[in-house]
């Protein structure tokens, strides 16, 4: 059986167009805030990456790429990456579009804060 690591490799192969490109480039700025994030694979070929809990999702769709974060609604966003599921209690999501700019700096932030507030709950 693959690794969670060999099939998220397998879904960014196998797209083979800019969102394979993007969720890899997003998975790179994910290990790179955080090298000792846990990869999963869920919910029938969704990448998860956890510390001290679930950290964010990498979803594919047919026109968008969709990073959720599974506390998001509980994480400052000043640089208003949250564009998606922003009606719901806990989760907050930004899908980004082919071709579209990412602020990496700003994800980076967002991602350090997502991992902090779960290190702070792991230890209350």
């Amino acid at each position: 059986m693959s690794s969670p690591s060999e099939l998220i490799d397998g879904r960014i192969a196998e797209l083979g167009d800019w969102r394979g490109e993007l969720l890899a480039r997003l998975r790179g700025l994910i290990k790179e805030v955080d090298p000792d994030v846990v990869e999963e694979w869920k919910w029938r070929g969704v990448p998860v990456w956890y510390h001290d809990g679930m950290v964010v999702t990498g979803e594919t769709y047919k026109k968008v790429v969709k990073m959720t974060f599974a506390k998001g609604a509980a994480l400052d966003d000043p640089a208003g990456l949250f564009n998606s599921s922003l009606d719901g209690n806990t989760r907050r999501a930004i899908d980004f579009h082919e071709g579209e700019a990412i602020d990496e700096a700003a994800l980076k932030d967002l991602l350090r804060a997502a991992i902090a507030l779960n290190e702070a709950g792991a230890k209350g």
